[in-house]
């Protein structure tokens, strides 16, 4: 939150277009097979061979999906590409290529954009994809980031939201809410430290929750893992909105209902704790809180067996006939109807 006022600062002018992503680009390294050109060209050329093409595309918008105060540069490019690479794991596909292109307003300096492209660089080569194209130009209204990832699998292999089937079991990688009571913390001690600039924040008791909110992984592990276990889900989605609204698009999309169990929602020990800090209901933080990246899947009972006890998956819940609507069973066994109170990036936040 304490910016170096004695930094280096080389305009962005001084280099052009041109000049800027030439040195932006000039260390990005080309390991995919289906890379037949990247960066270089007027377009880039890929061969996926007999592979479906998969291809998923994310805005982020400065004040309305990141705030600078508090968002290293390295983080959000980092976390640009992970928002994207999440929707192409959900489609049970592997992630190759991405492209990226900014929008900066000249408060900008060079080396605020090569702060940038090294979160862009450090994704890619962690989940191993080409940075093979992409735009740069010049905003009015501050930062503006727009990636394109693009992936490959097998048709056989393929996942979508509407295969959900009665009796299927909702299931979920990892823990939810970490990242919206993160984003809690951060804009708590951002409004702290407006009050009084000499007043560091400690971040300690948060690291998980605030990790989750600026450094998110995309669960490429889990495509990985349900290949290995022999699983192929009958549909999923990734939880960027928030497990409420990604289950009412499962079952829109599957033309079916579903029974959520309170209970069995995975909460880590720091999403709990930091939700008493707040006095917050934790089930309310884990249905709408959103930016968890995690997967959100069915499977069919007879593949329960394969997933037992992997500390990787839980199970939620299950699939139901339609007429019976979406429903949270809540810990006092009372059935409450499942809406959507998640992210909406077109309302005013």
């Amino acid at each position: 939150m304490i910016e170096d006022k004695n930094q280096q600062r080389t305009s962005l002018a001084d280099l052009g277009e041109f000049g800027l992503i030439d040195h932006l680009t000039k260390h990005i390294e080309i390991t995919q097979k289906s890379t037949v050109k990247g960066i270089g060209d007027d377009a880039a050329v890929l061969d996926f061979k007999s592979k479906q093409v998969v291809v998923s595309t994310d805005l982020l918008v400065e004040h309305v999906h990141f705030d600078l105060s508090y968002m290293p540069l390295k983080h959000l490019g980092y976390k640009a590409i992970m928002v994207n690479l999440s929707d192409i794991y959900a489609m049970n596909a592997s992630a190759t290529q991405v492209t990226v292109s900014i929008a900066v307003s000249n408060r900008f300096p060079l080396e605020a954009i090569e702060e940038l492209y090294t979160g862009f660089e450090a994704a890619a080569k962690l989940y191993n994809v080409d940075i093979v194209g992409g735009d740069t130009t010049s905003s009015t209204t501050g930062l503006i980031i727009s990636v394109t990832a693009i992936g490959e699998v097998n048709q056989k292999d393929v996942v979508y939201r509407n295969g959900a089937k009665p009796n299927d079991l909702l299931v979920v990688s990892g823990d939810l809410g970490a990242a919206y009571m993160g984003f809690q913390v951060l804009q708590r001690e951002k409004e702290v430290f407006k009050v009084n600039p000499n007043n560091q924040p400690d971040l300690d008791p948060y690291t998980y929750i605030v990790e989750r909110q600026l450094k998110p992984e995309a669960r490429k592990d889990i495509v990985k893992l349900l290949k290995d276990l022999k699983v192929k889900p009958t549909s999923m989605i990734d939880i960027s909105d928030g497990l409420s609204s990604e289950i009412i698009h499962l079952c829109k999309q599957s033309n079916v209902g579903a029974e959520l169990y309170e209970n069995k929602i995975p909460l880590d020990p720091q999403v709990i704790s930091t939700c008493e800090e707040f006095n917050v209901d934790s089930t309310t933080i884990a249905l709408n809180g959103g930016e968890d990246y995690e997967l959100l899947m069915t499977i069919s009972q007879d593949d329960f067996p394969k997933i037992k006890g992997n500390p990787n998956l839980t199970v939620i819940g299950y699939i139901t006939e339609k007429e019976r609507g979406m429903h949270l069973v809540t810990r006092g066994e009372t059935l409450v109807p499942i809406i959507a109170k998640g992210w909406n990036a077109l309302k005013d936040q």
